[in-house]
């Protein structure tokens, strides 16, 4: 088993995980499953500045996590929005919270301060994982989705990775981060890799 960097030529895979919570939940407020180029476009635009990792057992994955912007506003910058994704029937094993030890770990490295996950609700699965590291529900949004014939609420969790400080470091893209930085153990005794 192992957490790694995503690649473009896992796109495939990562499209395969993704595309039934798209068509058959509201966890994804997508209306329709992106194609494979543009889940490598995703993959490449996003990668360049943030973490997308994988957990990978053998050559199959069975689950990711990424970050990306908050918003696109400068003093924003040293916030990110997180995702998780587990293949169903994958769920319940501990991939999520060995991908998540990773995830906030690289994001801490990087200089980030705060980390958003939005989420659909109710979704107690996403909830748990995402208080067991720390977050606390920071809002609540109403009837702010519409899919599958219904309104859905969103809630907003917030994480603050650090203490903040006065005067903060700009945060580093992961294309900056000195590589053997990146092999940071999880809990289960994988390892993040280039």
């Amino acid at each position: 088993m192992l957490i790694r960097l995503a690649a473009i030529n896992d796109a495939e895979q990562i499209l395969g995980i993704y595309s039934p919570y798209v068509e058959n939940t509201a966890i994804s407020f997508e209306i329709s499953s992106p194609s494979l180029e543009e889940m490598e476009k995703r993959i490449q635009r996003l990668s360049t500045n943030y973490p997308w990792i994988v957990f990978e057992d053998g050559n199959q994955i069975l689950g990711y996590a990424y970050a990306s912007a908050h918003h696109e506003r400068a003093a924003y910058r040293w916030a990110v929005d997180v995702s998780i994704y587990v293949k169903q029937n994958s769920r319940g094993g501990g991939i999520g919270k060995a991908l998540y030890s990773s995830l906030l770990s690289i994001l801490r490295l990087q200089g980030y301060y705060n980390a958003y996950a939005i989420i659909t609700m109710p979704n107690d699965a996403s909830v748990g994982i995402h208080e067991y590291f720390g977050f606390r529900k920071a809002a609540q949004f109403s009837n702010v989705g519409y899919k599958f014939g219904k309104w859905h609420d969103v809630g907003w969790w917030e994480l603050f990775l650090e203490q903040h400080d006065a005067n903060p470091e700009e945060p580093l893209a992961i294309s900056n981060i000195d590589q053997k930085r990146l092999f940071i153990a999880t809990g289960d005794g994988s390892r993040v890799s280039h």
